[in-house]
This record gives structure tokens, C-alpha cells and sequence, in this order.
């Protein structure tokens, strides 16, 4: 019992504690904060200097409320879930370390609305996920980290440009639509920074790569804290957003072709944890493009269902790989409704959650969306690009139904599969709850979200239609009809599988050329030119000064009459006109 407690005791007492304190918000916040309706700004002043006041504002209202309630049971059930998964790991306790302050930094994200204390939690969002990146220490983790923390560099270097331009106010809080000269340049800062972190069209390549952590650093990281802060950041200083209408333009835009690119990519994808990370990405541009359309509201409703349903996807299919032997090639894959029927199912429920079947959670969100993008003032590309994506979530849905559930195993003997421990089944059972459920009793709490526009009959039913639309993909998957597809998509097949080389154009260029630029720069500057004008030329330059000195120094009559003869040659030159 003892060495039982002393091996699996921390992500146990984790475990505990975030469920308690997602209860404890669950409750107060909800009967205090979302019954009255009404919001909060607590705030510390340390000192006032130079017509700056150095504050440390607290905002609890029912989104930052409900946002922290929902990232401390998701921990929660990462941190029960690792007792099965992580089995056996030498420094569990160090892991489980790293992923508390992870959530610590979510959770100083959340409630502090000033730039200079948001940029704590965001830098910790960054040092944290680069730690956990590379926790499985090999060339593939490493790589992905460096990735993962080069591209969240560029997110704190515009967030510090930010901070530095605000000084011109006086003030940190970005978000209470202050606005002068400086603010189109802020909030094209804050944008692009809240666009590295979500990983939105340029900055896509690390979120896929970032899948060689360990799968609860997955369903952690991909679900409700380090991709949703960008999200989160737009949303909170919405209101000075909104004061510059060629910065929202511009998100609907990149939001849009973010989740066409994904949502093709997904479609060609084998790996199992890339094609749900690839879904996380085109599921994170729809809430770029639903801000950059005008309805934030409705961004933070689609933010917390995505954040229920997308966490038991990833506890799911870490469940799968953990028990087929660490196998996660969905060409492998298969029989697994037999094999493994709990997760198995739970897999296709979340599935089927993501796509928005009616009545579950991502239906609401993903109905109210459809139905914004229809009766707003967005073009009619971007409403075209709106449905394509919101057909193709259908089709790698099924795509995972498909190839890991329902298809043939090619895999190993039954003598490597192992069955689902105890704390596995009660961290999928939690949310699998709030998967089904989660989206109604939201619905119930963002009162004013539900019914924000009302569209036609037309309207309906071309949403209805583009929700079930991937169900072609299963009648092609049943008559296997597979000499359709590849005379159809044979020509772009590499093209959509490779994210639209997104991986040359922000992982490639962002690592690659930076590291070998470092290179070229150490060799050609720090041990080349720089020795030669710095430290190396510098000593010599004063050698040979000071044995000239020396020479004119020498007495010599020679050396008095050439120096004079150089001093006089010097004067006629310089000032001619004078003699």
C-alpha cells in the first residue's frame, strides 16, 4: 500500500484537488457569479510611478469562471488518466509537477485581464508545453519542441511590442476600448500573437508536431488550455477589437482557410493522434472566423463544448494506443469494437459529438455558428468555406469510426492488448457526461447566446444538410467505391496531406532557417568578422599603436624630421586656403 501511494500518490492527489476546485467553482461561481449575472474586477495596486499605476486586476465574471471550472475537471480527469497511462514512468511525480503549473498559468491566463500579468500565464503556457513536448527525450520530441517554443516566441515577442506601446496610455488593461493612434498597431500585435498560439494560417505546423508528447499532454494541451489561449486572448479584448474592422477582417479570413486547410488534411491523415490534432486546428479556425464575423459570445460557447468533447477524444484514443502495445497507425487499427468496446465506443461517441450530431454538446455551438455566418454581413466565399468545413468534420469523424473502430485489424497478436484499468474508465465516464450534457446546460447558462439570430427555413435546412454531408464518405466507404476517390483526388493528394506545406512554410522556415541562420551567424560572425573588429582585431590594432608610438618616441632625428614632414604634408592638405 505504502509503495503503492508513494508511486501513483501524485497524480492521485492532483487528480483530487482539481476536482475539488472545479466543484468549488462549479458551485460559488455559478450560484454567485452566473445566477446574478453580474462580473467582478478585484484589483491590487503595488506602486504608482511616472503616471503609471502598476495594478494586478482580478476579472471574475461567468466566462472566466466557467472557462477555469472547465480546465480544472478536464486536468483532472488528465491527471486520473495518467495513473493507467503513464505506468511505470520514472519521474511521474515531475511530470505531474509540469502539468500543474500548466494549469496554473491557464488559470492566471484566465482571470487577469492586463496585458503585463496575462503575459506570466502566456510565457508559462510556453516554457511548460516545451517541457512536456520533449518529455519523451528522443530527435522526434526534440524537434517538435523546439518547433512548439520558436513559434510561441513570436506570440511573446508582439505581446511584449504590445505592452511597450501601451505605455503611450498609461494603462495595462487592453480590454475596455481604449483606442488613439497606436491602437490599429496594438491590436494587429495582439492578433498575430493570439494567432501563433492557436496555431491559426501561418504559424500551423507545431500543433501537429506537438503530438509527440504523451497523450494526456495531448488531451491537456489540444483541448482547453495552450491552443485556446489565442482564442481566449481575442475574445477577452474583443472590445478594442472591434474598434479596427480591417483586424477582425483579416481573423475571419485567416480563421476560414485554417479550417478548410485542416479539415482536408485530417481527410488524408493516417495517424490517429495527428488526425485528432488536425481536427483541434480546423475546430480552432472556426472560432477565429466566428470572432472575426462578430459573435464572440458565441466563439466562447463553441471554446467550452469543443474543450468537453475534444478531451475525451484524446483520453479515448490514448486509451486505444496504450492498450494495442503504443500502435496508433489507423491502417493497423481495427476490430477494436470487439477488443476494446468501452473505449472503442466512447471514441465514436466523441466522434460523433464533433461533428454535431443534434442534441449533443457540439451541436448548439456549431448550429448557432452556421446560423451567424448565414443572417451576418460575411461574404459569400466565406460562408462557402464555413460549410465545407463544417462538411468535412463529418468525414474525419467517420474516418476514425472507420479505420480505428469498425475496419480489419492488421495489427498484432490479442496476447499485446490489455484492458482498460479502473482510473482510465472513470476519467472517460466524466467526460463523457459532459460531452453529452455539457452543451445543454451551457445553452441554459449563455441565455443570450441561444437565439441571437434567426435564419429561414432555407437556412435550416442547407445547415442540416451540410451537417450530415460527410455521410457521403460512408456510402463511398460501403459500395468501396475507393476508384471514385482516387481518380477524383490523386492529383491533390499531396497537397491536402501536407497542410498546404504549411510544414516548409512556418516549421521548415521557422526552424530550420533560424537554426542554420544561428549557425552561419556563430561561424561567420561570432568567430569570423567579430573576432576580427572585436576582441582579436582590437588587440592587435593596439599592438601595432603603441609599438608606433614607440617608434616616434625612439629619439632619432630621422624619425623627428619624417614625422614633421607628415604632420606639415597633413595641415597643407586639410587647410589649403589658410596659408
Amino acid at each position: 500500500m505504502m509503495k503503492f501511494v508513494e508511486v501513483f500518490g501524485a497524480p492521485l492527489l492532483c487528480s483530487v484537488f482539481l476536482f475539488f476546485v472545479s466543484l468549488m467553482l462549479w458551485v460559488f461561481g455559478f450560484c454567485g457569479i452566473v445566477g446574478n449575472g453580474g462580473s467582478y474586477m478585484i484589483e491590487w495596486q503595488f506602486f504608482y510611478l511616472c503616471g503609471v499605476d502598476w495594478t494586478l486586476p482580478i476579472v471574475v465574471d461567468h466566462i472566466s469562471v466557467v472557462f477555469s471550472c472547465f480546465v480544472c475537471l478536464i486536468s483532472g480527469s488528465v491527471s486520473l488518466f495518467s495513473v493507467s497511462y503513464m505506468e511505470g514512468e520514472m519521474f511521474l511525480r515531475r511530470f505531474m509537477l509540469l502539468v500543474m503549473a500548466f494549469v496554473s498559468s491557464m488559470n492566471l491566463l484566465i482571470f487577469v485581464p492586463s496585458l503585463v500579468t496575462v503575459l506570466l500565464g502566456w510565457d508559462g503556457l510556453g516554457i511548460v508545453s516545451f517541457a512536456l513536448v520533449i518529455f519523451y527525450q528522443n530527435k522526434k520530441s526534440l524537434a517538435a519542441g523546439m518547433l512548439t517554443v520558436l513559434v510561441n516566441r513570436i506570440g511573446d515577442a508582439l505581446l511584449i511590442l504590445s505592452i511597450c506601446f501601451l505605455i503611450n496610455w498609461g494603462e495595462w488593461s487592453f480590454g475596455y476600448g481604449l483606442f488613439d493612434s497606436f491602437g490599429v498597431i496594438i491590436c494587429w500585435l495582439v492578433v498575430l500573437g493570439a494567432m501563433t498560439k492557436s496555431a491559426q494560417i501561418p504559424f500551423s505546423a507545431w500543433l501537429p508536431a506537438a503530438m509527440a508528447a504523451p497523450t494526456p499532454v495531448s488531451a491537456l494541451v489540444h483541448s482547453s488550455t495552450l491552443v485556446t489561449a489565442g482564442v481566449y486572448l481575442v475574445i477577452r479584448f474583443y472590445s478594442s477589437l472591434v474598434e479596427s474592422p480591417e483586424v477582425l477582417w483579416f481573423l475571419s479570413k485567416m480563421g476560414g482557410l485554417t479550417l478548410l486547410m485542416a479539415g482536408l488534411s485530417a481527410c488524408f491523415e493516417v495517424d490517429l493522434k495527428k488526425i485528432i490534432a488536425l481536427s483541434t486546428l480546423s475546430q480552432l479556425g472556426l472560432m477565429m472566423f466566428t470572432v472575426g464575423i462578430g459573435y464572440p459570445m458565441i466563439a466562447v460557447f463553441h471554446l467550452f463544448t469543443h474543450a468537453l468533447f475534444k478531451a475525451l477524444l484524446f483520453l479515448c484514443a490514448g486509451s486505444i494506443i496504450h492498450s494495442t502495445g503504443d500502435n496508433q497507425d489507423g491502417r493497423i487499427l481495427g476490430s477494436l469494437d470487439q477488443l476494446l468496446p468501452f473505449s472503442s465506443g466512447c471514441l465514436v461517441l466523441s466522434s460523433v459529438v464533433l461533428c454535431g450530431m443534434p442534441f449533443l454538446s457540439g451541436f448548439y455551438s456549431k448550429d448557432l455558428i452556421l446560423e451567424g455566418a448565414f443572417s451576418g454581413f460575411s461574404g459569400s466565399f466565406e460562408v462557402f468555406v464555413l460549410l465545407v468545413g463544417a462538411g468535412l468534420s463529418l468525414v474525419y469523424s467517420l474516418r476514425i469510426s472507420l479505420t480505428g473502430v469498425f475496419g480489419q485489424s492488421f495489427g498484432s497478436s490479442l496476447c499485446f492488448f490489455m484492458v482498460e484499468s479502473s482510473y482510465v474508465v472513470i476519467s472517460i465516464y466524466v467526460l463523457v457526461i459532459g460531452a453529452i450534457v455539457g452543451g445543454w446546460f451551457l445553452q441554459l447558462v449563455w441565455v443570450a447566446v441561444n437565439g441571437f439570430d434567426l435564419v429561414g427555413l432555407l437556412g435550416k435546412m442547407v445547415i442540416g444538410f451540410v451537417t450530415f454531408l460527410g455521410l457521403v464518405y460512408l456510402l463511398m466507404s460501403l459500395l468501396k467505391v475507393w476508384k471514385v476517390e482516387e481518380s477524383l483526388l490523386s492529383v491533390f493528394d499531396w497537397f491536402l496531406s501536407s497542410m498546404w506545406f504549411m510544414n516548409l512554410v512556418s516549421g521548415s522556415l521557422m526552424s530550420g532557417v533560424g537554426l542554420k541562420g544561428g549557425l552561419s551567424m556563430h561561424l561567420c560572425l561570432d568567430l569570423g568578422w567579430m573576432e576580427v573588429l572585436g576582441g582579436q582585431g582590437a588587440l592587435k590594432a593596439l599592438g601595432k599603436g603603441i609599438s608606433f608610438i614607440y617608434t616616434m618616441q625612439s629619439g632619432s632625428l630621422l624619425t623627428f624630421l619624417r614625422v614633421f614632414l607628415v604632420f606639415a604634408g597633413f595641415i597643407l592638405v586639410i587647410f589649403p586656403l589658410s596659408f
